[in-house]
């Protein structure tokens, strides 16, 4: 489900965004970052990874219906409005509006450290969004509602891209800065922090597979006693679980794709770590830049605090591994934690 919400969704954005809007187009400018080597490590997976008989079919319980049922998954669940953090928390009833808890959310499990360090990075990523946007379409030189590439853009993602989900009435209009701030947040969201969670944390919470097995050979035994694997099963339950368990070289080939999903390049580039050359020039960009980086230097500290915090169980303790996944930069190799501008693993 995470590739499809985050290496699939993001597809139909690069295509509109390179067809539709001229590379000296600010939006276009503020998206292409987020959108580095995504097409290539799609294509990759396409090859090897999610083709029939590849991997995934091979090594996970659904083989040969796992696309089929991400297919199916995506046109009974997906929504563009429902991919942007705030929303995504409130749809699955772990979250409530109220503009008096902080981000303007109550959660109903307070101990939630992906919405605890993820709500605080939406709201950095939306007000380096909003300083941007705002710079650019100020009702004198530019309007979001009159600039045509912006609105070829977003007519592509939505009945091009999505054709199938064209006439769906979540869809948000593009008319006013507050809109294009809310989409192109989502987006960002998507492709940086939502990526970051659930695709570094793979090796770490999988790499032992008798933790997450990815495939189950054999039914448990039933309670029949003229099933000779019940019998089995009392006798030596290790062995029934062995024959439950993947295979050994399934079990080592999943291990070593998730080794290799989990790992940072040695030249990742993390959120609001470089600036784009064109910022340095405008000023107010320049400064929002650098209040955006200083505030996700902060969320750093704030994880790091968060982790050393006693009373939060599900972030420390015994055999509780620290919430890191979405600390903003790290180290190459398999962290478990940096938040990359794009999908680009």
């Amino acid at each position: 489900m995470f590739r499809l919400r985050t290496h699939c969704a993001t597809e139909p954005y690069i295509i509109a965004t390179n067809r539709q809007l001229s590379a000296m187009h600010p939006i276009y400018k503020l998206l292409l970052p987020h959108f580095r080597y995504t097409m290539e490590i799609n294509a990759l997976a396409r090859e090897a990874l999610v083709n029939a008989d590849g991997i995934i079919e091979s090594s996970f319980t659904p083989k040969q219906l796992s696309l089929l049922v991400s297919s199916i998954a995506y046109d009974q669940h997906w929504q563009f409005d429902l991919q942007a953090l705030p929303n995504d928390l409130i749809h699955r009833g772990l979250a409530e509006k109220d503009p008096n808890a902080p981000h303007g959310l109550k959660l109903a499990i307070e101990d939630y450290p992906y919405a605890n360090d993820g709500l605080v990075l939406w709201d950095t990523i939306k007000s380096w969004v909003t300083d941007y946007v705002n710079h650019y379409y100020n009702n004198e030189s530019r309007n979001v509602e009159s600039d045509k590439e912006l609105q070829a853009w977003w007519d592509e993602i939505r009945n091009v891209g999505h054709g199938d989900k064209k006439d769906e009435p979540w869809w948000p209009n593009l008319k006013t800065n507050d809109d294009l701030v809310e989409i192109v947040t989502t987006i960002v969201w998507i492709t940086s922090g939502h990526h970051a969670a659930v695709n570094f944390g793979q090796y770490t919470y999988a790499g032992y597979f008798p933790n997450r097995p990815a495939i189950a050979r054999n039914n448990m035994p039933t309670e029949d006693p003229s099933d000779g694997e019940w019998e089995l099963f009392f006798e030596k339950p290790e062995v029934t679980l062995l024959k439950c368990f993947p295979s050994q070289i399934q079990a080592m080939t999943v291990m070593t794709v998730l080794d290799i999903l989990s790992s940072h390049s040695p030249d990742e580039e993390y959120l609001g770590e470089t600036i784009e050359p064109a910022w340095q020039e405008e000023p107010m960009i320049k400064a929002a830049f650098e209040k955006f980086k200083g505030r996700l230097m902060e969320l750093e500290g704030i994880i790091d605090e968060r982790n050393a915090n006693m009373n939060l169980r599900n972030r420390n303790g015994a055999g509780i591994l620290p919430y890191e996944l979405l600390k903003p930069t790290s180290e190459p190799g398999v962290t478990g934690k940096g938040v990359p501008y794009s999908v680009s693993i």
